[in-house]
C-alpha cells in the first residue's frame, strides 16, 4: 500500500512559492482548460441543441445515424470483453512468469501507441484485402473483412488493446506477489488464488482500462476510417458520420452525433472520478 508523504510543499520555507506564483498558475491552468476544452464542448452541445431538441431527436433518428450508432455499440460490445481478457492474461504473463523474449512482448504491446491509427488500417488492408492471400482465401470461404464489420472490430482492437494491460502491469508490479504466495501456501489453487486475491487487488485499475478502452473504441476514426469503406448504412461508425454528415452540409447530424459522444466522454470522466475517489478511500 502507498504511503502519503509528510512533507509539506507549500509550508516550508525553502519551497514555499510566493501567492502571485500560485495564482498565476492557477489562472493559466483554468484559462487553457476554459478555451482548449470547455469552449469547444459548450459550442458543440450548442450548435446541436440550438433548433430545439424536436430537431436533435430527428437528427439522431435518421437511418444513417442509427445505423452509425449501432455499429458503434456494436464494435465497442465486441472489442471490450476480448481486450478485458487479453489485457489481465498479459498483465499476469508479464508481471508473474520469467521467460525469454518477454522484452519484445513489452515493447510490441506499446506499438499501437506508436503507430499512427491511418497505418494501423493500412495493415490490416495490406493483410486482408481482397487482392491479398490470406484476404482472398477468407473471402473464398465467405468471410469479408475489409469493408466489413470484421475489419473494423478488428482495427478497433488493435489500436485498444494496450489500455487495460498498461494499468495493470505498473500496479501488479508494485504490489508484488507475496499476497499470491501466501494464498498458495495455505492451500488455494490457482484460480483460487488469482479469483480470490490477484482479482481483487487490481480491480480499480482494470476498470479504469475498461473505461479508457470504451472511450476510445467509441471515439476511433483513423484505422476504422480506412478499413470501413464508408459504405452508408453498414460500415460508418458514428465518428465516420460525423465526418460525412459536416462534408454534405448536414451541421445538425453531425453536431448531434457529436454531442452524443462528448456526453459519453463526459460520463466517461464521471465514472473515472467516482472510481478515483473510492480507491483513495
Amino acid at each position: 500500500m502507498a504511503t502519503q508523504s509528510t512533507y509539506d510543499y507549500q509550508n516550508h520555507p525553502a519551497t514555499k512559492d510566493p501567492a502571485w506564483v500560485k495564482w498565476t498558475l492557477i489562472a493559466l491552468a483554468v484559462g487553457f482548460m476554459i478555451i482548449m476544452l470547455v469552449v469547444p464542448l459548450v459550442a458543440v452541445f450548442y450548435e446541436a441543441l440550438k433548433d430545439g431538441w424536436q430537431v436533435y431527436l430527428s437528427a439522431l433518428s435518421e437511418p444513417d445515424a442509427l445505423s452509425a450508432i449501432k455499429l458503434t455499440l456494436i464494435t465497442t460490445a465486441i472489442v471490450l470483453p476480448i481486450n478485458t481478457l487479453i489485457g489481465v492474461a498479459l498483465a499476469y504473463l508479464i508481471t508473474r512468469h520469467k521467460f525469454r523474449g518477454k522484452f519484445i512482448i513489452t515493447t510490441l504491446l506499446d506499438l499501437p501507441f506508436a503507430v499512427s491509427p491511418v497505418v494501423a488500417g493500412l495493415m490490416f488492408v495490406l493483410v486482408f484485402g481482397a487482392n491479398t492471400l490470406l484476404g482472398g482465401w477468407l473471402e473464398s470461404m465467405g468471410i469479408q473483412v475489409i469493408f466489413a464489420t470484421t475489419g473494423i472490430v478488428l482495427a478497433t482492437l488493435f489500436v485498444t488493446f494496450p489500455f487495460i494491460a498498461r494499468e495493470l502491469i505498473p500496479l501488479m508490479q508494485a504490489q508484488g506477489d507475496s499476497e499470491e504466495e501466501a494464498a498458495l501456501t495455505l492451500g488455494a489453487n490457482g484460480w483460487q488464488m488469482f479469483w480470490k486475491v490477484t482479482l481483487p487487488n487490481i480491480k480499480w485499475a482494470l476498470l479504469y482500462g475498461i473505461i479508457l478502452t470504451n472511450a476510445r473504441a467509441m471515439g476511433e476514426f483513423g484505422a476504422v476510417s480506412v478499413v470501413s469503406g464508408h459504405i452508408r448504412g453498414e460500415t460508418n461508425t458514428m465518428p465516420l458520420m460525423i465526418e460525412i454528415a459536416y462534408n454534405e452540409y448536414a451541421f445538425t447530424l453531425a453536431f448531434a452525433l457529436s454531442s452524443l459522444l462528448a456526453l459519453l466522454a463526459l460520463v466517461t470522466l464521471i465514472i473515472q472520478g467516482i472510481m478515483t475517489r473510492k480507491q483513495s478511500h
